[in-house]
């Protein structure tokens, strides 16, 4: 039978081994509840403030090592050009480190600013959102990292989509779950008047892969700080754009100034053709929608809900979307 290890004990092995590692004397932690099942700690030392990172069982078998490693190293190179983001401690290069009771953690300055629920952003602090991603993206594609032959995400045919919401229904209807029909009819129409070739000019590289609220730090008028970079990875930066823009303008309605503020940052560092945003949103729906709107939508908890809410705006919206944010 395996041993049920609590929070504290988790805690209680962690700040051992830091205090050993980094010869740092822990004198108060707080947990932080954010993120699903990895386990974070505000530590407050007589060096500063850190945060732990433990990463769960479950959630470590998603990743590969390798991949992992890599965008610590990235967020570490980023960090030192100027990015907005937590520093990574190392011990003997090592920064996914061991506790003495064999738990995968990491230990990261600790970034002031608070969390903004999903779609209260301010222009101020969209504006400087989308600055700092296009500095992001500038560096993650300057060339040190190459390119890749693919990237993540291979949108399927539309044949194949329309199939998966086909299934959807029918799953749907067999259990009984009457309301969400409505919410499964709508992506299979919106599958089916997506214009898909515009997947064909769209240009990849290298991209954080998960810029929510729950990642982005922000005082009153600026970002902070960007955290958690652990699904970095060669895909489209324009899912990053989408993802941002979708979790920090999206409220009971699309805030297009909002939306607006970000693409006016995001274009002082990278270019942004006419209808950039469109394109990039209509990307994000046809990579995410399989993911959150579903057969057991009405199970989610309150993330996944929140990215069901999304995915139904944008499906709903998908042919006005261009009247809607006009050249952005």
């Amino acid at each position: 039978m395996k041993t049920i290890i609590s929070e504290e004990m988790i805690l209680d092995d962690l700040i051992k081994t830091f205090q050993r590692l980094f010869d740092l004397n822990v004198l108060e932690s707080t947990p932080v509840k954010r993120g699903w099942l990895n386990l974070k700690w505000k530590i407050t030392t007589d060096s500063g403030q850190f945060l732990l990172k433990q990463y769960n069982e479950e959630r470590y078998k998603m990743y590969k090592r390798e991949n992992l490693l890599f965008a610590f190293t990235q967020q570490v190179r980023l960090y030192n050009k100027g990015i907005r983001c937590p520093n990574l401690l190392s011990h003997n290069e090592d920064i996914l480190l061991e506790s003495d009771n064999g738990e995968r953690f990491m230990a990261m300055e600790f970034c002031k600013g608070k969390v903004i629920s999903p779609g209260k952003a301010n222009v101020h602090q969209m504006y400087d959102l989308g600055k700092e991603i296009g500095k992001m993206h500038g560096l993650l594609n300057d060339g040190t990292l190459g390119i890749k032959d693919n990237p993540k995400f291979i949108p399927p045919c539309r044949k194949e989509r329309l199939q998966h919401w086909n299934s959807m229904w029918e799953q749907a209807k067999e259990t009984d779950k009457i309301q969400l029909l409505t919410y499964i009819e709508v992506q299979r129409k919106a599958t089916e008047d997506l214009n898909i070739e515009i997947f064909d000019y769209l240009q990849s590289g290298w991209g954080h892969r998960d810029l929510w609220v729950d990642n982005l730090l922000f005082d009153n008028k600026e970002l902070t700080a960007i955290l958690d970079f652990d699904r970095l990875n060669y895909d489209y930066p324009q899912l990053d754009v989408a993802r941002a823009v979708m979790s920090c303008a999206l409220d009971d309605n699309f805030d297009v100034s909002l939306a607006s503020a970000f693409i006016e940052g995001y274009s002082e560092e990278c270019n942004v053709s006419k209808g950039y945003l469109t394109n990039a949103l209509q990307l994000l729906w046809y990579m995410e929608s399989t993911w959150w709107t579903n057969a057991y939508m009405d199970q989610h908890s309150l993330p996944p809900a929140r990215f069901a809410k999304e995915m139904i705006w944008l499906a709903e919206n998908q042919k006005n979307l261009s009247d809607l944010l006009g050249n952005i």
